[in-house]
This record gives structure tokens, sequence and C-alpha cells, in this order.
């Protein structure tokens, strides 16, 4: 178990990982028992559809989720102002990784009922453990299985319909002693007309795993299956134009998590990774435009912690990454690469008293059969302080870079013309991030506070022209970011409050004079709050809202206001008289907000659901 906390953004009650129990398992399950209690939203579920990985992420003071449809259908999460090719998805010790654009990165066919998690990680802990994100990454584990299951049926507005099936059994093995066997099957199907015109969607997943488990090893075996269509006025393109996507997502992954020794434990995780989409630029006259990507990924991936003695410490991660796409749409002859990282970072720590004072100092080094490589400097400085009343204190300052290179759609189309046009001039990103952090950790509250300085050179946007028939162009821009970010926890007898407050500002240089607008390095918040609620008047009556209200930078694209205000509500009845069945009545965007999260596209209208759901 690593003795210095992670640096989680906003993280939650991470100043006590420094005193968790030698023996848990890994960092992720660790994690994953100290934040449930303080998770940042309020809401678990989404509204209109069966949950994923990334539900809920829009209401997550620690990521800006901008979404198409609706989070679960395209989502391009964002972290402390940078774009969605900048945020990676981790699960185990795998990075998982989309050649085609970053758009599908957060197409994960696992149901989130076997995942710990989301971990936001940046700073110091994205260049240690990120694969070609070099803002953030979010990260999952496998949990252990556990003996149960559930079925869910929900009916709303927009004729919408839902359909969830989740079982799983674990039992003690008696040929090998201390060892369990698990098995997980996981069904879940939803659709709707959708909240605005054209904006239907009919998804599905199936998703299943076997777990070998013992008190000091995990061992998991994976297959996921996702299908989903869905339409969206301007899904990508601000003409005016009535867009859909089909996407089929497949993923096999076996996954190996150890403990040895003393505070020492590794973990293995190789996946391979299919991902097919069929775009249409305009449903009423599909022949107009159309294309299909086919993308293929394999990946190995290794991290841990190797303890030489109390005081010092090696944490380390390596991947390598093989993938290559069909297109319909690629014309650079760009259709395969392969993908190296091998990060090290040595620790050391001195006991004071109440107090450990950590110091973390190395690097990591990408690289691509494409691309020059890169060598990136990884440091940190930690000091916690442990009370005797269980109060704690963390103060740290961090200072990592990190690098990665840009998607096919990018680097690979044509450069001439099309509506997606590409820039083979395109070099390795890199980014350069100071931060300063507290965290405290009382016995009712919990305050987490960073303030922070990037630079991103060489980053890849898409903007936008007026005059051109394109509708983006992938260009380079060095930006400098600032960020203040706070969040604060609360609990009482029957409730808990959450509230965030994050501040951004930007100065970019793109070093070209025919750029209008731009979807992505400059659609952001200046100022972002977020407030969430958890009530339980009673144990029959369960309330929580989560509400979000941000002021967004001006962008010539963006119709309406740039001020929004979202809300999601939802009351649980758990009837005494029904043993294990819970009803929830639920509302997103309860107040019809239609901003543009992505400028140009129109925003998601309200969704009122009816559910019922039988556990065991």
């Amino acid at each position: 178990m690593n003795r210095t906390p992670h640096i989680i953004i906003p993280a939650i009650l991470c100043s006590v990982t420094a005193f968790a129990n030698a023996n848990t398992l890994s960092d992720e399950s660790a994690i994953e028992k100290i934040t449930v209690e303080a998770s940042p939203t309020a809401n678990k579920l989404p509204v209109g559809t069966f949950d994923s990985p990334i539900s809920n992420l829009e209401y997550d003071p620690r990521v800006d989720l901008q979404s198409r449809n609706m989070a679960e259908a395209q989502a391009d999460v964002t972290i402390r102002g940078g774009i969605f090719e900048n945020t990676g998805f981790r699960v185990g010790s795998a990075t998982l990784l989309d050649p085609q654009s970053g758009h599908y990165f957060a197409e994960i066919p696992i149901a989130p009922q076997m995942l710990s998690g989301p971990d936001v990680l940046t700073g110091a802990d994205n260049a240690l453990y990120g694969m070609n994100s070099s803002v953030g990454t979010v990260s999952f584990g496998w949990k252990p299985i556990i003996t149960g299951g559930s079925v869910s049926l929900g009916t709303g507005t927009n004729d919408f319909n839902l359909q969830s099936i989740h079982a799983a059994k674990n039992t003690q093995l008696d040929s090998l002693v201390n060892y369990t066997l698990g098995f997980e099957g996981e069904y879940s199907h939803s659709q709707s007309d959708g909240t605005i015109d054209n904006g239907d969607h009919d998804f599905s997943r199936a998703a299943g795993r076997v777990q070998l488990a013992s008190e000091h090893s995990q061992t998991d075996l994976f297959f996921g299956s996702q299908d989903k269509f869905f339409g969206w006025p301007n899904l990508y393109t601000p003409f005016g134009v009535n867009e859909t996507e089909d996407l089929e997502t497949r993923l096999w992954m076996l996954n190996h998590k150890q403990n040895y020794a003393d505070n020492s434990n590794f973990e293995v995780s190789a996946y391979y990774r299919t991902h097919d989409d069929h775009y249409i630029y305009s449903r009423e006259n599909p022949s107009a435009f159309e294309a299909f990507h086919k993308s293929e990924v394999k990946s190995l991936g290794l991290s841990g912690r190797h303890a030489q003695s109390d005081a010092l410490a090696i944490n380390y991660s390596a991947q390598f990454i093989d993938d290559s796409i069909e297109s319909t749409t690629l014309e650079n002859n760009f259709t395969s690469r392969k993908y190296y990282k091998l990060s090290i970072l040595p620790e050391y720590t001195i006991e004071l008293n109440n107090q450990q004072l950590t110091f973390r100092l190395g690097a990591a080094y990408d690289d691509t059969n494409r691309d020059d490589a890169e060598v990136s400097a990884i440091g940190d400085i930690t000091l916690n302080t442990q009370n005797s009343d269980g109060t704690a204190q963390t103060l740290y300052l961090s200072y990592a870079q990190a690098s990665q290179v840009a998607g096919y759609t990018a680097i690979g189309g044509s450069d001439s013309g099309g509506l997606f046009r590409s820039n083979y001039n395109l070099e390795r990103e890199t980014t350069s991030n100071l931060e300063l952090g507290l965290l405290l950790d009382e016995q009712t509250w919990q305050l987490n506070s960073a303030i922070f300085y990037r630079k991103d050179n060489n980053l890849t946007d898409w903007t936008f022209n007026f005059d051109s028939t394109s509708a983006r162009f992938a260009n380079p821009v060095d930006i400098d970011t600032a960020g203040v970010e706070f969040l604060a926890t609360k609990h009482f007898d029957t409730a808990k409050l959450i509230a965030s407050y994050t501040y951004l500002h930007k100065s970019e240089n793109y070093g070209a004079a025919d750029i209008d607008a731009s979807f992505y390095a400059l659609n952001f918040p200046d100022h972002r709050l977020t407030l969430g609620a958890v009530y339980n008047p009673t144990d029959i009556l369960e309330f929580r809202i989560d509400n979000e209200w941000r002021t967004q930078h001006k962008n010539a694209l963006r119709n309406g206001n740039d001020n929004a205000l979202f809300t999601q509500l939802t009351l649980k009845i758990t009837p005494p008289q029904l043993s294990n069945l819970f009803i929830t009545l639920a509302a997103d965007n309860l107040w019809d907000e239609s901003f543009e999260e992505i400028p140009g596209t129109p925003g998601r209208g309200e969704q009122y659901t009816l559910s019922a759901t039988y556990s065991w």
C-alpha cells in the first residue's frame, strides 16, 4: 500500500490513506473504502439510461463532463480545463485507449457493480500511472465478488424504458485452501425517443467475469460487450444536421493483483479491445457522408510498489499498447502504432512523531514507433499529520511533466478538405504541472483544496473557421492554465452536504489567424459551483440532489447563454412491507436548461423516470 496519499483532485479523505492497513489488497481498493462515504456526488445512478463507469461524472467537481445527448451516449471527460484526449481511463494497471479519437475513451463495457472508483489522478500520480493522458486519469479497480444481485425495471418520459439484471456468486474452494471462486454477470438495456427531437437512443450491455481470490491476491477474467445507437442534432458539426452514431465495443481483460512482504504489491493487466463506429452525417440523407471505423487495441500493463524498508520504497508503472485501425476516412497511411511507457518514482519517508514527511522524485519515459521519445520529471513532497483524536491534515507540493501523441483522426485523415480536417504536422504534446494542495479531515467534515499552474505545449485542439466548409480543423496550441479548487463535505446525523468551487484562467497561443472558435481547449468554465445533498428523514425515504452552476468562457460557436444551472433530483422509497424492494423517482435537468456543453451542439432536455429494483 502506498504510504503517500494519492493526489486526487479533489480527493476525498485521501489523507487517511497514509495510515491504511498495510495488508490492503491494492491502492485502488483502499481508496474505495475511504471515498465511498464521502462521494463527490449525491446521486449514484443516471436518469436517462442504465449506469456506466462514467455516470454522474457531470456533477463530480473533480472533472468537467461535456456530453452530447447524455453522458452515457457521448462523454468527453475533461480534467482541470484539459480536453477529452488529455483524460485517460485506467482499469487495473492498464489505460484503455482508442486510436481513432478520445471521444471513445469512455466506451467501457464494464458494469459499475464490478468496479471500485472512480479515482481521479492528476499531477504526480497521473504522470506515474497514466498512459497517453497528459492532464488526468480516471482510474478504476476490480472489486471482490460478493454473492448477491438485483433486477431493475424502469419507465419514463420520452418513451423511456429500462431493463437491468445483475447477479454474483462467490464460493469457498475445497481444493484450494483460503481461496474463493466467484462468478458475476450483468445485462442492461435502455431506449427512448430522446429529450429533444432526433435525440433517440438504444443501448445494451452484457458483461461477465470469473474471479479467483485469496487474502493476498485477486485474479479476474472479464468479457464485456456494448452496443449503442444514438442520434443528436449537430453531434460533431455546427451545420444544423441530424447526425447519428452506431457503436460496438468489445473488451477482454485479464487482471491479477498481489500483495507480498510488508507494504508491497503489484498488479498486472492485459486486455484486447475492439471498437466499431458507423457515423452518419445526415440521418435524412445517409449517402451524403458516412464513415466506418474499426479499431483494435492490445495492451499489457504493470504497476506496483516495492518497499525496501519502512523509509524507502519504489513506485513503478509500465505499459505497452499496440493498436491499429481500419477506416474509410483516413488517408495518410497512419493506421497503426506501438506505444511504450515506463515510470519509476522512488519514495523516502521520515517519521516525525505524529507526522510523516514523504519525498518522491522520479521520471517517466514515453515512446512510440512513429514519434519522438520524451523523458518527463515527476516529484512531490507531502507532509501528513495524524492527530490523536482521529483528525488529519495533509499538505503537499508537486511538480510533474507528462506527454502524449495525437489520435488518428487528428493526424491521419485529409489535411485539405472534408468535414474533419487533419494536420500531418502535429507533434508530441507535453505538459508541466505545478501544484500546491491542503487536505483537512475532521470529525464531521472534510476540506480538499488545491491551486495549480499548468503549461501545455503543442496541445492538439479542434478549431472552427466561419469561412470554411470543414466542420473542424486539428491545430496545435500552447496554453497556460491556472486554477483553484475547493471541495468540502459535511456530515450530519441524517444528512450529508457536498459543495465545491473551481476557477480556471487560460492564456492561449495558436500561432494562426484563421481560427474563430475552439470546440474543446477553450470550452471551459471560468467559474463552477456544485452543491449536493443526501437526506434520510426516515428509513423509508431518501432524497438525493446534485446541482451544478457554471459560467462558461465565451465561445463564438455557442448559441444561448454562457451561464447554466443543472439539477438532478432523486427520491428513493423503501416500503417496509416489501423486503429488498425499492422504488425510485428521478428527474434530470430539472429546469430544462438548454446550455450547449459542446459549442454549437444542442444541450439535453428534461428527463423523468420511475423505476423499481429488487435485490437479493
